[in-house]
């Protein structure tokens, strides 16, 4: 069994209409304090009259205490308390008569909490029982039927009482069936109304649990990409400056074995040694640079990527010819898919390539961005690279985005790899 909760009107709106409503019903209960004439029929006795305005006027104000808190997750409680509202506004009207202006705004009451704690067809079964309701007590009004010897309505007025029996009959009815119409009107504006209300309120939770569990997705995704790019770094220097300081180790204690028998060879083992340790400290710096590389904070993309490119043929001595053209305002998501692809190809570049000249275009052509990166390097089998992080990277960041990426490669053919995405507008 669900746990049951009592808590207080979750719907602002609901609840000053409500307040409302009773304030409507309490006006009406008050009159009692004005002076009027006696019903034909009513109860003569001032004292017991009052007692009977004053247990409606109780009643009325246990129908809005009750709405202070209400209960949720127990569907029987739930039908017990709408079953209590709907006795009170009973009572309220049969000890306190007014039935034509009391009870229209207890039931809507009634069949607003009903809205706020059943589903549809608990919600259609309380505004059948309160319409039903408001037709019994119309019909008991007139036919001057009062259970506790209070009228339920005010008398006919004299201009009526000298019409004939099936006139003022004919009357009623056409009264009674407007007033029906009416009401079953107002209770259709009020279910549709708390409905639209209700459906407000479910979307916003949906909406914000959604933005919540997207909050912890992109939470582990950064994670994920965070601890990836440290193992990509950590390969990269494994695989570069690890295998240069390991090679120049090993030509240092070559230069240690020759440097008195062979000075000749072992000035030549030391000429390579000095060569890997420069290729050491240039991917040193390669991947500093990367490190130290801010996302697009404070420059546009053709900034970003020209500080990139020199920083590249700076650090490599790879000669790089770019055009970039852009004249439409990109989204942050681009931006970003298309500065970290070149970042990582141009690494790639500088790591395996063995080129001496590189080609970067960026364009924008028909709200498309074309972008394509060529090198003159080795190339390679693009089907046998399976150790390709960075490759895979660049292909689901642009496929994220809806976009095309391809990439051409053969041994000894160089590599070029061609991007398009549609804009973002």
């Amino acid at each position: 069994m669900s746990k049951l909760v009592w808590k207080q009107h979750p719907f602002r709106l609901l609840l000053y209409l409500e307040w409302i409503l009773l304030g409507i019903a309490l006006l009406t209960v008050f009159s009692f304090l004005l002076p009027s004439r006696p019903f034909p029929g009513a109860l003569h006795h001032q004292e017991l009259k009052f007692l009977f305005d004053l247990g409606a006027l109780f009643t009325v104000a246990a129908l809005g205490i009750m709405g202070y808190k209400i209960p949720f997750n127990n569907p029987l409680l739930a039908k017990i308390y709408i079953s209590i509202c709907l006795v009170l506004s009973w009572l309220s009207v049969l000890l306190g008569g007014k039935g034509d202006r009391l009870f229209t705004p207890l039931l809507l009451i009634v069949v607003i909490r009903a809205c706020v704690l059943f589903p549809g067809k608990e919600r259609i079964i309380t505004a059948a029982l309160a319409y039903i309701s408001f037709i019994a007590v119309k019909i008991m009004s007139w036919w001057h039927i009062r259970p506790l010897g209070i009228p339920l309505g005010r008398p006919l007025p004299r201009l009526l009482r000298h019409l004939s029996e099936e006139e003022v009959r004919g009357i009623l009815w056409g009264f009674l069936l407007n007033s029906a119409l009416l009401f079953g009107l107002v209770l259709a504006f009020v279910m549709l109304l708390v409905g639209a209300v209700l459906a407000e309120y479910e979307s916003k939770q949906k909406l914000i649990l959604a933005n919540s569990r997207l909050r912890q997705y992109a939470l582990k995704i950064e994670n994920q990409a965070t601890l990836e790019e440290r193992n990509r770094i950590a390969r990269e220097i494994h695989d570069s400056v690890g295998h240069s300081l390991t090679a120049q180790s090993i030509q240092l204690e070559n230069v240690a074995c020759f440097f008195s028998e062979n000075p000749a060879k072992a000035e030549e083992h030391l000429v390579k040694a000095r060569q890997l340790g420069r290729e050491a400290l240039q991917n040193v710096r390669q991947s500093v640079a990367t490190l130290r590389q801010k996302l697009l904070q404070e420059r546009s993309l053709e900034a970003s990527l020209e500080k990139l490119i020199q920083e590249f043929q700076s650090t490599t001595e790879i000669q790089v010819n770019y055009h970039i053209y852009i004249v439409s305002a990109i989204s942050g998501e681009i931006i970003t898919a298309i500065y970290r692809l070149v970042q990582e190809a141009l690494t790639n570049i500088a790591r395996y390539s063995q080129a001496s000249q590189v080609n970067v275009y960026l364009e924008e052509k028909a709200e498309k961005l074309f972008l394509t990166i060529e090198d003159n390097g080795v190339g390679f089998e693009p089907l046998a690279n399976t150790t390709g992080f960075g490759l895979q990277g660049m292909r689901e960041r642009i496929e994220a985005l809806d976009g095309n990426f391809s990439l051409i490669s053969k041994p000894g053919a160089g590599c070029k790899i061609q991007v398009e995405i549609k804009l973002l507008v």
